[in-house]
């Protein structure tokens, strides 16, 4: 599967994640204060709760329901409870824009 784009990079709010849908996967987006980009799965593994609507710190999402704290580098639950790990997806920019392949994890 060829990447898919997703939005420009001038269009996502910083410290904030987003849920985009890809080919029936749902990822959450989320660019950091250090203007890095990240997707990561976007269902908490602790409850089937969407990810996008919790809170970005450094470099975590924040489960907005019972509070499990996700690294956006590895997908791995840092707090409890969670203690599955969400799977990390390769972004790249090109020209300003970002591009997701579902097909490519970098962890999980």
């Amino acid at each position: 599967m060829a990447a898919s784009r997703i939005c420009a990079l001038d269009e996502l709010e910083t410290n904030q994640a987003v849920k985009v849908d890809i080919d029936g996967v749902s990822i959450a987006l989320v660019k950091d204060a250090a203007g890095e980009v990240f997707a990561i799965g976007d269902t908490c593994t602790h409850g089937d709760i969407s990810l996008s609507e919790g809170f970005v710190e450094d470099d975590t999402l924040e489960c907005w329901a019972h509070g499990s704290q996700f690294s956006l580098r590895t997908g791995k639950p840092l707090t409890l409870p969670a203690y599955e790990p969400v799977p990390v997806y390769k972004v790249e920019l090109v020209d300003g824009d970002i591009y997701i392949d579902t097909a490519v994890t970098l962890a999980v």
